[in-house]
């Protein structure tokens, strides 16, 4: 049965359906390999089979009855509260139901575990959490990504086929393109979102699915949304670049593997690529940052301040005491740049249908030092990776990164971004470039796991 968890999550589903496939076995035979891969890996922190037991005997006839699942340390589930990855006193929430919890359940999927994450989702890479850091199966010493390290770590390390991340700066995307997997940031506010910590999350913060390809995206996304996502064909196409700098201060190799890409893809589908530009591309990085920090800014009070955990941290101690002394009207002009990059995605997106460009500029770094060499010069992964990814939290608009190559033996990733509400879209020309490539970049598997 183990052999069964190599199998797509869709295919995994219609086993199940049809009786090849005994659920109670396969989800017998996912608990053994998270004890038999999840040391290396440190991608869950979390299990429970009788819970899980008891999910599947209550399981529902639905699209995913039957076939196990994580989901981040996002979340609440009726049995754990979530943490966050931080230590469970910071953010002192109780178990319960959540809207993706619900979600899982009501398409009778089982929860098999709780997947980690970078400590408060402060990073792009997922090398720090109070559980210990995720590591990247492609190599155990490489960032997963961030914040949904542990999901992102899980399935490409063959644990499940599908898993519930979060994106709020890019949580989602990043962390497949570093794990070779496809990931989608759906458009914000159509995701289930209910019961996470931050309530007043009106911003940034989606959730939405990692898996090995775009169809079970499709159906893992679909669930979240709680719509099926049409499949049509993306013939036509226009594809808009914008090179500088989303192209151009990118590492070589990666660079290279996305251009063949969109080469691919406009071939298959007859499309148009079509150079663009986007006016105050400069500001967004730090607007999406002043915008995202403003959602917990209701808690930021002095008895919090001053009751931190000791054991979070020292980073992220500091930036939440930093976010207290940002003054409101830095907040305010933020909100003012979100308008404004609004504007210019709807004008540009009436003269194309995609946006197209690296997923992060550079393949996954060490866990101890996450910086990366660029044709600027050395920096932090997370100033890299936020330039490629935080517009589509800043505005809304979904993003879907598809692995399209390799860098030095570790993933690369393309980024599709539309416009509102054009999820179903991005899958649609991600499934296109999966047959560009004759799929051969998502059935590539880690050595260890292959």
């Amino acid at each position: 049965m183990s052999a069964a968890l190599d199998l797509a999550l869709r295919e995994q589903a219609a086993g199940v359906s049809s009786g090849e496939l005994d659920p109670a076995e396969l989800l017998d035979a996912c608990l053994e390999r998270i004890e038999a891969r999840n040391p290396d890996l440190n991608a869950i922190v979390a299990t429970f089979p009788e819970e899980s037991r008891r999910m599947l005997a209550e399981a529902p006839v639905g699209p995913l009855r039957g076939v196990p699942v994580l989901i981040k340390d996002e979340w609440p589930l009726p049995w754990r509260a979530q943490t966050f990855g931080a230590p469970p006193e910071h953010l002192k929430r109780k178990a319960g139901e959540s809207g993706p919890y619900r979600a899982l359940r009501d398409a009778g999927a089982v929860i098999a575990g709780v997947a980690n994450m970078h400590e408060l989702g402060s990073s792009s890479t997922g090398n720090t959490s109070f559980y210990g850091a995720a590591h990247n199966p492609w190599d155990l010493e490489r960032c997963p990504g961030g914040s949904s390290s542990g999901p992102a770590a899980a399935v490409a390390g063959g644990i499940v086929s599908g898993a519930v991340g979060a994106d709020g700066l890019g949580s989602i995307r990043y962390p497949a393109a570093y794990c070779g997997l496809t990931g989608l940031k759906p458009t914000f506010g159509r995701s289930a979102m209910q019961g996470h910590h931050l309530a007043a999350n009106t911003e940034t913060i989606v959730s939405g699915p990692l898996c090995r390809d775009a169809a079970d995206c499709r159906l893992l996304g679909s669930i979240l949304i709680g719509e099926e996502f049409p499949d049509r064909d993306p013939g036509g196409a226009r594809i808009g670049v914008i090179r500088d700098p989303y192209w151009s201060d990118c590492a070589p190799g990666v660079a290279a593997a996305c251009e063949g890409a969109l080469e691919s893809l406009r071939t298959e589908i007859g499309g148009e690529v079509i150079e663009v530009e986007l006016p105050g591309h400069e500001l967004h990085i730090a607007a999406a940052l002043l915008v995202a920090q403003s959602e917990d800014a209701a808690e930021l009070t002095p008895k919090r301040l001053n009751s931190l955990s000791p054991e979070l941290g020292v980073i992220n101690r500091g930036l939440i005491k930093l976010r207290a002394l940002l003054p409101t009207s830095l907040t305010a002009r933020a909100f003012l740049v979100r308008v404004q990059a609004r504007r210019a995605l709807a004008e540009l997106f009436e003269r194309i249908d995609l946006l197209a460009w690296p997923t992060v500029p550079a393949v996954a770094p060490p866990l101890g030092e996450p910086t990366i060499e660029l044709p600027s010069g050395i920096t932090t992964a997370d100033a890299g990776n936020a330039r490629q990814g935080v517009i589509a939290n800043l505005t809304g608009i979904p993003g879907v990164s598809v692995p399209v190559g390799l860098d030095a033996g570790m993933p690369v990733g393309l980024q599709l971004l539309g416009p509102w509400g054009s999820d179903a879209r991005l899958l649609d020309a991600a499934d296109a470039l999966e047959r560009a490539t004759d799929r051969e970049f998502v059935e590539l598997r880690p050595a260890a796991v292959a």
